[in-house]
């Protein structure tokens, strides 16, 4: 058995951690009447009501009232008659509610070094933990913790923040014509036309206008076109978040239509190539019917870039890119059909064509299904690749692989018994006998393990690199 160390940190849900949403009935019959009932106010009551909730709430979120302006300006058509400021609050507040992201459970962590790395004394390295937050509704979003892996290998976890606060969309986001049009599914005249007349930059409201003066001026059918562009620049956003908001603070909620049921299990891997060194992160996208994976982009974690994966290899869950391209070209492990790993290749890192089988079950403890758990780590003997693994009872267990270095769909050994099994303390919770992780971190010859015990708690583990290596390579 390899030896394997397991802290006593334990991280759990927290159903403090709120966010602010936006109530919507989705009938103007529930909107109007509470609108009429605002208006009706004298000020004074007005504003005592509105300062009222500011004293309930305003110290457990950053800004309340912009959010309330916000959630006004949605409602703003159904507003006859122009209205005081504190009457446009208080029509925003009461359609406005907390969303506790933690309510259901906390679990399936990713992890990556933090960006700065200034401050720390010798041998420590700073990290950055992704989680999925599942709450209400089974929605889950992505939250973000920072610690610190010692020189003797002890984890600290910084201060945790309560105030959260979630990203803003682009408004004015730039799209590139080019990329566009090598997507774009929608054939014959008018799809023609309208990129023949689309500039090389250009934002979603002028693409939109476009197509509608093509379809006046030509008396052209040109829904289909709008459908797709609809849906593309939904998919297709940027995320920026107050810069003097902490990592800790900051939520990733599902912000488009494909998502809206949750944003769930995110690899992140910090990826080095000819521009430096960034962060890359698959996630699955799920709108309550299907699934779609996606990609996040980052250099700070303050702005993302958030776009789907395309082509025929980018199907099913749980996708994780290698830290590096290999020969030239971007790599991933992948799941096609669900049971057995693969290894993808793309020149595009949006479009995945290219796969071959990887590894299929073998042991009684894997033979109902194998996935990734998260990027691997290069070692000078090959890539490791931490694997979860699942048996009789829907028991995960975690494993380990070696992948060749310069060809990597060729696995030179696996592990004949798991690396990390269910503890007693583990096996009870919201989803019993599972261990899940979807990253870990190599730090003076250690790999660093977060993981999940069956969706209800985080723990940390960690293990000798050059162990798991012997006994791969015995």
């Amino acid at each position: 058995m390899i030896p394997v160390h397991r802290t006593d940190l334990r991280l759990k849900a927290d159903a403090r951690k709120v966010l602010l949403r936006f109530l919507d009935f989705g009938n103007p019959a529930r909107f109007e009447p509470v609108i009429r009932y605002v208006l009706e106010l004298e000020e004074g009551e007005a504003d005592v009501r509105y300062q009222a909730i500011c004293r309930d709430f305003e110290h457990r979120h950053f800004d309340l009232e912009s959010v309330f302006m916000e959630h006004f300006e949605r409602l703003s058509g159904y507003v006859p008659l122009p209205v005081s400021r504190t009457k446009e609050l208080l029509i925003g507040a009461y359609f406005t509610h907390e969303y506790s992201i933690q309510s259901a459970a906390l679990f399936n962590p990713s992890i990556v070094p933090h960006p700065d790395q200034t401050g720390l004394r010798p041998g420590e390295l700073r990290f950055i933990l992704s989680l999925r937050a599942t709450g209400e509704g089974h929605i889950s979003s992505i939250a973000f913790l920072t610690g610190i892996v010692g020189a003797n290998l002890d984890i600290h976890l910084d201060a945790d923040a309560m105030k959260l606060v979630r990203g803003k969309r682009s408004a004015h986001q730039l799209f590139q014509k080019g990329g566009l049009a090598r997507k774009l599914p929608v054939q014959g005249e008018g799809a023609a036309l309208f990129l023949q007349q689309l500039p090389e930059e250009f934002t979603a409201g002028e693409a939109l206008k476009e197509v509608n003066a093509l379809e006046s001026g030509h008396g052209l059918d040109l829904s289909a076109l709008t459908d797709y562009l609809r849906d593309y620049f939904d998919t297709h956003y940027d995320l920026e978040f107050p810069k003097d908001s902490p990592i800790e603070s900051r939520i990733l909620f599902p912000a488009s239509r494909a998502e809206s049921n949750g944003m769930e299990d995110a690899r992140f891997v910090q990826f080095a190539d000819e521009k430096g060194k960034y962060f890359l992160g698959t996630y699955t996208a799920y709108n309550g019917r299907a699934i779609c994976p996606h990609l996040i982009e980052t250099n700070d974690f303050q702005y993302f870039k958030i776009r789907p994966l395309g082509g025929k290899a980018a199907s099913d869950k749980g996708m994780a890119l290698f830290p590096e391209k290999i020969n030239g070209r971007y790599a991933m492990v992948g799941r096609q059909g669900g049971r057995s790993l693969s290894i993808m290749y793309a020149d595009d890192l949006y479009h995945w064509d290219t796969y071959a089988p990887l590894q299929h079950p073998q042991r009684h403890w894997e033979m109902l299904q194998m996935g990734n758990c998260g990027s691997p780590v290069k070692t000078p003997r090959g890539w490791l690749l931490l694997t979860h693994a699942v048996g009789p009872m829907r028991k995960y267990v975690l494993s380990m692989s070696l992948l060749d270095l310069h060809n990597p769909e060729r696995v030179i050994a696996s592990l004949e018994q798991p690396l990390l099994s269910p503890s007693e303390e583990e096996r009870e919770g919201y989803v019993p006998n599972v261990l899940y992780t979807c990253g870990m971190l190599e730090h003076r010859g250690n790999l660093v393990i977060p993981y999940a015990m069956s969706d209800s708690a985080i723990g940390f583990a960690r293990v000798e690199t050059a162990a798991v290596l012997d006994a791969l390579l015995p």
